[in-house]
């Protein structure tokens, strides 16, 4: 058995990690630094991880891709893979620590105000004395009750907020971090009880454009909203209607419905609107890179042993 590893961020230690895994089940492995230098032997590799389309594209014999990403929408399209009946894992359940601090930060900055000085701080100006809110009495809800929005719900948990709500296509949870689980059928309903907003939703179809026009005006005025799920749920230009119009207090989007953003959109001036690029959940924090490598490892060895693997895809719903 082949294996073959595209991913740059990976340390000496997670190397020598996949090596020994690799090893221990018979496989030879191939650290590759691009889809252009693959060696012709790995070219037909059995398994793949990391990032990389070519491969799955050309390669007919490939049985196993794990993908280094949580999101997993761009490898669900029709005629993604050279093999169709190709197995499909990602990493979700390696991001949750990182994209809940991250939450958390772009939360408390909008409470808090603190972009407003920090804006001010830049440009060598003392700030101002503005008007505050807390996570302590914030209503939150949580679109996308997987392993970012379960991990982010168990954190915010310490700051005790009044109510903390979890919505999602089945209206189950499998972590009990929520108050309640509502199905998103029931979404409307939440909407008007929710002061703070968090998207972490998959790409789907059934997720683009879930937080319409219509649904943002559902929100009180002083709402803030955060996404770090998927550009496409969200209708940008509305976002940025209802920011500038004060019909929202705040947004932060990590996520875009095109990356990376042009030099001239509009939502680089947007009122209140705080932008990252795609940052909150990657491999240069240490914890997630390590649980990415161990989540692969773990599944190389049941494939290897002929066992079912624990982050399959199901590629008709997408995640």
């Amino acid at each position: 058995m082949k294996v073959l590893i595209l991913n740059k961020e990976l340390k000496e230690k997670h190397k020598k990690q996949i090596t020994e895994t690799a090893e221990k089940v018979g496989a030879e492995v191939c650290f590759a630094e691009s889809e252009d230098s693959i060696p012709e032997e790995f070219r037909e590799a059995e398994v793949f991880y990391g990032y990389g389309m070519k491969i799955a594209n050309t390669n007919k014999k490939l049985k196993w891709y794990c993908s280094a990403t949580a999101g997993v929408d761009f490898l669900v399209k029709p005629g993604a893979f050279a093999n169709e009946d190709c197995i499909i894992t990602n990493s979700a359940g390696a991001y949750g620590v990182s994209i809940a601090e991250h939450i958390i930060m772009v939360s408390l900055m909008m409470l808090r105000q603190a972009d407003k000085n920090f804006r001010k701080a830049f440009a060598g100006q003392w700030g101002d004395i503005l008007p505050q809110k807390s996570l302590n009495d914030c209503r939150i809800t949580v679109l996308g009750t997987g392993d970012i929005g379960s991990t982010f719900a168990k954190r915010v948990r310490a700051f005790e907020p009044a109510q903390l709500i979890g919505v999602c296509r089945s209206g189950v949870c499998k972590e009990p971090v929520f108050d309640k689980v509502y199905k998103v059928d029931d979404l409307d309903k939440v909407l008007p009880e929710t002061d703070l907003l968090v998207m972490s939703l998959p790409g789907t179809p059934e997720t683009e454009g879930i937080l319409s026009k219509e649904r943002m005006e559902l929100l009180p005025d002083d709402a803030y909203v955060v996404n770090v799920g998927r550009g496409s749920a969200v209708d940008e230009e509305a976002l940025a209607e209802c920011l500038e119009n004060d019909k929202l207090a705040g947004a932060a989007l990590d996520v875009f419905a095109k990356e990376p953003i042009s030099e001239d959109s509009y939502l680089w001036n947007t009122k209140n609107l705080l932008i990252t690029p795609h940052t909150a959940g990657n491999l240069t924090l240490a914890h997630t890179l390590d649980r990415n490598v161990e989540m692969f490892c773990e599944d190389l060895v049941d494939y290897a042993e002929g066992k079912p693997l624990q982050y399959v895809v199901d590629k008709k719903r997408g995640y």
